[in-house]
């Protein structure tokens, strides 16, 4: 019976796998084939007709892809450059001081987890729009510079890190600041890395407030700058646009492969901890 287990886990892991494998390897599938393979009866993982080097041309002949890869990677470096500074204080003060209101603040911390960011497009487009930001970098950074998920992790984590190892720096001499930087901050770089990668792929990713922001093509992200291979003439070409998904997936499995097992380690961490 315990020989039997591992073995039902692991072929339950296989399958899962499979399973979100699956629509990565079509998109690859699709991005070699010419649009009459595409639509022609049946399916099969390999091209009838090869169609990579056309498809994979037309994404940086087109449109600006390179353009639109260097807007997401400008656009979502900034953001977790900002949010880190918002963030690594504001979870610093909830794990390790003691003051009137902390609970409170905390619980307003994972009550704002629960608002999705459509709830509140309207009055962030309305704001944008009142100081005149609209269709611009300032649109795309700005209402995600506060990230309440950051605060929420990294609070979890300094809360692992032992107060004597706090209080021995304040003995020490070191102030706040300097032991947030000097012994807190190396300590967590786990979960920093944790945080970074869920960052960049959340705001890599974004379509949606992209799209009600930007008019202008110069600021389009990746996931936006591939919408327009749809056209009124020509409808949807299939191959390119699949050809443009693999190319700005490979960037997120780039950050993800380098920092994986910080990743793994920083959110196994989080378990645990009240």
């Amino acid at each position: 019976m315990n020989k039997v287990n591992p073995l039902l886990r692991h072929a339950a892991l296989l399958a899962g796998a499979a399973f979100m494998v699956l629509p990565f390897a079509v998109m690859l599938s699709t991005s070699l084939k010419s649009q009459a393979d595409i639509f022609a009866g049946g399916f099969s993982f390999l091209p009838g007709e090869w169609a990579a080097a056309s498809n994979y041309v037309t994404v940086f002949t087109k449109l600006p892809m390179l353009d639109f890869l260097i807007n997401g990677v400008l656009v979502t470096t900034a953001i977790f450059c900002i949010q880190l500074i918002v963030a690594v204080p504001c979870a610093y003060a909830l794990a390790k001081f003691r003051f009137a209101g902390r609970k409170a603040l905390f619980n307003a911390v994972l009550w704002c987890l629960l608002i999705p960011p459509q709830a509140v497009a309207i009055p962030v487009f309305m704001e944008l729009y009142s100081i005149g930001q609209l269709n611009s970098y300032t649109a795309l950074i700005l209402p995600w510079t506060i990230s309440v998920l950051g605060i929420f992790l990294l609070r979890q984590f300094f809360m692992t890190i032992p107060d004597d190892i706090v209080d021995a720096a304040r003995i020490d001499g070191m102030g706040e600041l300097s032991i947030l930087l000097r012994v807190v901050m190396p300590m967590a770089m786990p979960a920093l890395t944790a945080f970074g990668i869920l960052s960049f792929i959340a705001h890599w990713n974004d379509f949606f407030w992209p799209l009600i922001c930007l008019q202008d093509v110069r600021y389009f992200t990746p996931p936006l700058g591939i919408f327009y291979f749809k056209t009124e003439d020509a409808g949807i070409s299939y191959g390119p646009l699949m050809a443009a998904a693999c190319v700005i997936t490979v960037p997120l499995l780039a950050v993800f492969w380098a920092a994986r097992n910080k990743f793994i380690q920083g959110v196994s961490m989080q378990a645990g901890i009240k």
